[in-house]
Formats: structure tokens, sequence, C-alpha cells
């Protein structure tokens, strides 16, 4: 799980495709220092979502794990800690809990019937 701190040095990155830390602290939302944002990378590549090449003197990182991916897995941890394994339940949550507009509820019907007809290709993880 990464942190609200290492998302956003993470978004940076997927948008970029890769950065220096200097390229990734110049468009982080909030400003940190530089020493922050490279120790924030050295932990994100030592838990394996990034890489490294050295260019120079700097060190240019790139993601290794893809923001999908991430996703997956952030969105798979919730389901098994705050919701007991229930992806209806976190369905359940999420439309009692946010103000979801007409469109909002015809995106999801849609996509609902799409996984029902078969037409959405299976993702790793999905129970059919």
């Amino acid at each position: 799980m990464l942190g609200d701190r290492e998302l956003d040095v993470m978004g940076v990155l997927w948008e970029l495709r890769s950065g220096t830390v200097a390229e990734v602290r110049e468009r982080l939302p909030a400003e940190l220092a530089y020493t922050t944002v490279l120790t924030i990378l050295r932990n994100l590549e030592e838990k394996g979502f990034v890489t490294h090449d050295v260019e120079g003197r700097a060190h240019r990182y790139k993601p290794r794990v893809a923001r999908q991916a991430a996703r997956r897995s952030a969105v798979g941890w919730v389901v098994q800690k705050l919701f007991h394994g229930s992806a209806e339940q976190l369905l359940a949550h999420l439309v009692d809990e946010r103000n979801l507009s007409a469109e909002d509820f015809q995106r999801v019907r849609r996509t609902l019937d799409e996984s029902a007809r078969g037409k959405r290709p299976p993702r790793k993880g999905d129970r059919r």
C-alpha cells in the first residue's frame, strides 16, 4: 500500500514516464524539499515500485508498476481489509456515501451490463 506522498510521486512518474528528483519535485502538488523527494523515490525503489538509470550525476526514475496495477492492488487491499472480501459491499458503500450523478449511475450500469454479457474481457483476479 502506498502513502499519500508516495502516490503523489508515482502520479508524477506515471504522467512523465520518467523523471529526475528535480523534475518530479517541481511537478508535485505540495512543495517538498529535494531530500524528501529523494527519500520517497528511494523508498519506492526499495518497495519495487520504481527503478532508476544513472544519467550523469543524476538518477532518472521510472515506474515499474503501471497505474492500473497499482489501482487494482489498492482496491483489492481495501476490499479484503475493509469489506471482508466483498466487492458488492464496496460498491454499495460507494453508492451510499457518494453523491453520484445520473450520468455516474448510467456509466456504472453500462459497465455492469457489459460485464454481465461478457463483453468486458476478464481481468486477473476477476471472479467468473
